[in-house]
């Protein structure tokens, strides 16, 4: 009786434990595969902040630090615009991927394709703006969104075709609008405007603006994104 006696607590012990092993697997593999996710995702954010760091970190060193006196030139846009998908053609009537402008530094003018005297002047400007950062110059594209129906005179067009670094785009005026815009009282052609590698714009030169002091907002921007952005896209 005493053998039959001990062999049931040991039976009832052997199917409690053999219910708690298979009860509990899935539940323990169900919170090994939470771990998992959990793990990832957050290996995935450390990846990326590692990665945006150096443009946190110029952007905060441009935008937040500034020592008592600094000033800029040129507006600020804060906070920055993202560039849209802008319904954009070339010359020839291709279309043109809004997101290709991105990768580099993009100084743009805005005007008619006829370009009156207030454009040349404009697109003098933005030449002669580029051409002044030196061996930085190389980091920048110019861009030329045309806006109206007007046709580009064949002498123009052959000027614009020979600069490598000047994009000339077609684009509705009120497409461009919802994105860029003009400082009260100006319009859209009167101002150089200035859009980041990562297509943000995030600065407005002022109306008729002083070359000198354009390129010092333009060499304080490119030595604080010195670090992250190289160029070429």
């Amino acid at each position: 009786m005493s053998g039959s006696n001990s062999s049931v607590p040991d039976s009832a012990a052997h199917t409690e434990a053999l219910g708690l092993t298979v009860h509990s697997l899935p539940e323990a593999r169900l919170g090994d595969a939470a771990r998992s996710v959990r793990h990832g995702r957050l290996k995935m954010l450390l990846v990326l902040l590692v990665c945006a760091a150096p443009v946190i970190a110029s952007y905060i060193t441009y935008f937040v630090i500034r020592p008592e006196g600094r000033t800029n030139y040129g507006a600020l846009i804060t906070p920055t615009r993202a560039l849209p998908a802008l319904p954009l053609h070339d010359l020839d009537g291709r279309t043109v991927e809004a997101a290709s402008l991105k990768g580099q530094w993009l100084l743009v003018a805005v005007a008619a394709a006829d370009c009156d005297s207030a454009c040349e002047k404009t697109l003098f400007t933005q030449r002669q703006l580029r051409e002044m950062t030196g061996r930085e110059r190389d980091r920048i594209d110019k861009v030329w969104f045309v806006v109206g129906d007007a046709a580009m005179p064949a002498s123009l067009r052959e000027i614009v075709d020979a600069d490598p670094a000047l994009r000339v785009l077609r684009v509705p005026r009120d497409a461009l609008a919802a994105w860029l815009s003009p400082a009260p009282g100006q319009a859209l052609e009167d101002h150089l405007y200035l859009v980041d590698p990562m297509g943000e714009w995030m600065m407005r030169m002022p109306a008729n603006p002083d070359p000198a002091k354009v390129k010092h907002d333009l060499d304080k921007l490119l030595r604080a994104s010195g670090s992250w952005d190289r160029p070429g896209r």
